[in-house]
């Protein structure tokens, strides 16, 4: 088959054009990280400094997914992790817990049809037990949706545990039979909620903290590091900016030796949604 020239030559001008915008904010295509997940710290915080309540923070919090997400897709980023809800923070207050749920299923009922338009692919990381039935179908709803989209994929961590996603994939894993010697770290990765995904290159974590809470803890293992001072509420585009930058200085050596051949940046192709089986992962050198 013959390829059209002149689709060729504007898939090339579109291609050099992303590049001249982002050379403009100082970053080179190469240097964008595939995967960005994100430590959502600060929200109380955040709220207590404006003198309002708890839960103020987490929906102004909430709020902000939105322009992190569109700001993530203007720079190239091809996908998002949030880190929502945790399985430990059923240990809050059951009325802010309560309030938690309730802002979520909003925010999924106000905002998944502009996702769906603007090209967003919804993913949910965690398990949906012990949520209200209404949540979790919502939940369900989306990611259907939006599972065709290709501009940008957000991950939305909710009920999510590191260490209970390893235990769920092992006890999975036993359940299907699989033999000791078996097992490697790309068998036990397609057991994982993010089966399909490229591990993350970049974790920020807002409001000044220096941990990973439990948080992809599998998947981590090579990823760079970022905490900022700034609240979850009031990051903004310039401070998703100075993290890109930030990222970009970095020397990613994955246990090699400075000016060897580092392991190749992964571009999502595909990826399964709950239950689904894993997606491919090209590599692009």
């Amino acid at each position: 088959m013959i390829s059209d020239p002149v689709q060729g030559c504007g898939q090339a001008g579109a291609a050099n054009e992303e590049a001249a915008r982002l050379e403009r904010l100082g970053l080179r295509p190469e240097q964008v990280p595939a995967h960005v997940a994100i430590i959502m710290d600060g929200n109380g915080r955040w709220a207590k400094k404006h003198n309002r309540p708890r839960i103020v923070g987490h929906k102004a919090g909430t709020e902000n997914i939105r322009r992190i997400i569109h700001t993530a897709a203007d720079f190239g980023v091809q996908c998002v992790t949030f880190y929502a809800f945790s399985t430990e923070n059923w240990g809050r207050p059951k009325t802010e817990v309560r309030s938690l749920m309730q802002i979520l299923g909003r925010a999924i009922r106000r905002e998944t049809g502009n996702l769906n338009r603007e090209g967003v692919r919804i993913v949910h990381l965690g398990s949906l037990e012990g949520l209200p039935r209404r949540l979790q179908d919502e939940m369900r709803q989306a990611v259907e949706l939006t599972k065709d989209n290709t501009r940008i994929t957000m991950c939305v961590a909710f009920n999510y545990g590191g260490r209970a996603e390893i235990l769920g994939a092992i006890r999975n894993m036993l359940q299907d039979g699989v033999c000791p010697d078996q097992v490697n770290e790309e068998l036990l990765s397609s057991y994982l909620y993010t089966a399909g995904l490229p591990d993350p290159d970049l974790i920020i974590r807002t409001a000044g903290e220096m941990r990973l809470s439990n948080f992809l803890i599998w998947q981590a293992a090579y990823s760079e590091y970022y905490s900022t001072p700034v609240f979850w509420p009031d990051f903004g585009v310039e401070d998703m900016r100075d993290a890109l930058i930030a990222y970009s200085r970095r020397q990613r050596r994955f246990g090699g030796l400075p000016g060897g051949s580092a392991s190749p940046r992964l571009s999502l192709v595909g990826m399964a949604g709950e239950g689904g089986s894993p997606a491919r992962v090209q590599e692009s050198r």
